[in-house]
């Protein structure tokens, strides 16, 4: 299983890290299966597995109860879990104790986005054992600040501000950071002045390693179509043609046959 130092280890090797985001015991023990690096619980699961419209909805009871259903799954991954909204942004005492439940639960990182009001706290985890995947760019729980889901970084202004950002969250103490949906120009930059590790979705092909949404790069989330999620099988397709088998066998009687059903000794004639 790979630890906060072998981020580095394969930035400084040129070797691309993998990271899948994964919400629950299932899923997570087919990416144990696989070479993926390690796994992200993100927030998004209030969308991909609530039915929210946004992660603004995610608590820290939710977060805690994918990570350990995730954990128990994947005990071979790093895994990473979200602070949902608002849950670093309290007392020092609530912002603690949601990282503790996450934690507890079963994650080895906790991931948490923006820089600005959070580079004291993130020196506090560290001091605290607690190591920090930082999040810059299009940050989804910033979605009504920033007026909806936009590519961030496109103006002279927002990528020195973003630039500012990557290099606070390396200061203070973030391992990796996350750069979503920001220029391919901009997130390479930021990758080669940070020393630590970055991992892109919709940030072009030249950050230290890329995420996806399990579902997304499965093809099961046949409505959600950004320019940044490449579909690796059509999952959906797959699905629903298996659904459909099942619902003809029973109907047309082949299923359950012979082999998926019970023998059972011949009852003894009565008298």
């Amino acid at each position: 299983m790979m630890n906060i130092f072998d981020f580095n280890k394969k930035k400084a090797a040129g070797e691309k890290l993998t990271m899948v985001t994964c919400y629950d015991y299932t899923s997570a023990q087919l990416v144990n299966k696989s070479e993926i690096d390690c796994i992200l619980v993100g927030d998004s699961l209030a969308m991909t597995m609530h039915g929210f419209p946004s992660t603004v909805h995610a608590t820290v009871d939710m977060m805690a109860m994918h990570t350990a259903a995730v954990a128990r799954g994947a005990k071979d991954k790093f895994i990473v879990g979200d602070l949902p909204f608002l849950a670093y942004r309290k007392s020092l005492t609530e912002n603690v104790n949601a990282v503790q439940a996450i934690m507890q639960a079963g994650a080895h990182a906790v991931k948490l986005e923006g820089a600005s009001g959070n580079t004291g706290f993130i020196q506090h985890l560290a001091d605290s054992g607690v190591p920090v995947m930082g999040h810059i760019g299009l940050t989804p729980q910033f979605v009504h600040l920033l007026g909806g889901y936009h590519v961030q970084g496109k103006t002279d202004e927002s990528a020195k501000r973003l630039m500012e950002e990557a290099y606070a969250l390396q200061q203070a103490g973030c391992f990796s950071l996350v750069l979503e949906c920001v220029p391919t120009e901009l997130a390479t930059q930021i990758t080669k002045e940070l020393k630590v590790a970055t991992i892109g979705i919709g940030a072009g092909p030249n950050t230290d390693g890329q995420v996806l949404v399990f579902q997304d790069l499965l093809g099961l989330n046949t409505d959600f179509k950004p320019k940044f999620v490449k579909k690796f099988m059509n999952g959906a397709d797959l699905v629903t043609a298996a659904l459909d088998d099942y619902h003809n066998a029973v109907t047309t009687g082949a299923f359950p046959d012979a082999e998926h059903s019970f023998g059972s000794k011949k009852l003894a004639k009565t008298a």
